[in-house]
């Protein structure tokens, strides 16, 4: 029971009522040498797990490929189109904190080179990158939150189960309490008993006794008469 009154403990101070907002910027990464526009954004939460998440995250949007940390994306998809000769690239990467004990923070970042492409309006697939980043960036901390969700869900069950065996345990602690009582009556009851037995047998003993002395008198008496009778009889001439 202690160890569940930990955990509920635990809960309430690890549960953050602070909601987490996506902010994207316009920024540069380095690309094969050369600075290339794109947008990214910083996220609280481990650099794994942002690498990871991001990843195949893009592997929906086309065919992605790593060569040298950076994601190759071909053949995006982008709102409702795909743009069978346009390459994205996307990288993702640790941030330093400010001070010890402070959340880890990791940041994405995915764009392109304007020259690889042929498009009419490639502000419109900027527009669409941008967005993509958004999405991400929602989209990593709803599920980290849902695996939260789930964790708090899991603590809650076993607490309730627990809740359940105590309650059982409870029931069956009647029941035997119930018992125990009427077992104790019982035997009250028979102690009294045995108690006036005790004093009744004490009794008998008592007039036993005197039965006993009254008939060794009585025989001692009826002996003598005996022998009185003997000696008359021997006296008969």
């Amino acid at each position: 029971m202690k160890k569940f009154i930990v955990v509920s403990i635990c809960l309430l101070f690890l549960v953050s009522l602070q909601a987490q907002t996506v902010t994207v910027k316009k920024q540069q990464d380095r690309i094969k040498g050369e600075n290339t526009d794109g947008y990214g954004t910083d996220l609280e939460g481990k650099k794994e797990d942002i690498s990871l998440a991001w990843s195949k995250f893009l592997k929906e949007v086309g065919k992605a490929k790593i060569l040298n940390d950076v994601l190759t994306i071909g053949e995006p998809a982008l709102g409702a189109t795909v743009y069978p000769k346009g390459i994205l690239y996307a990288t993702s990467s640790g941030l330093p904190t400010g001070q010890a004990g402070d959340p880890e923070k990791g940041r994405v970042w995915i764009g392109l080179k304007e020259s690889e492409w042929t498009v009419n309006d490639i502000g419109m697939v900027n527009d669409e990158l941008e967005k993509l980043v958004y999405r991400f960036g929602v989209k990593f901390y709803k599920d980290k939150i849902q695996l939260q969700i789930d964790e708090a869900q899991h603590a809650s069950d076993a607490v309730d189960k627990q809740k359940q065996r105590l309650l059982s345990q409870s029931k069956d602690l009647v029941l035997k309490l119930g018992n125990n009582n009427q077992e104790k009556i019982r035997l009250e009851k028979a102690v009294e008993a045995n108690k006036l037995e005790h004093e009744v047998l004490l009794v008998k003993i008592v007039e036993n006794n005197k039965a006993q002395d009254s008939v060794a008198l009585a025989g001692v008496q009826i002996k003598k008469v005996v022998e009185l009778h003997k000696e008359r009889q021997r006296k008969v001439n």
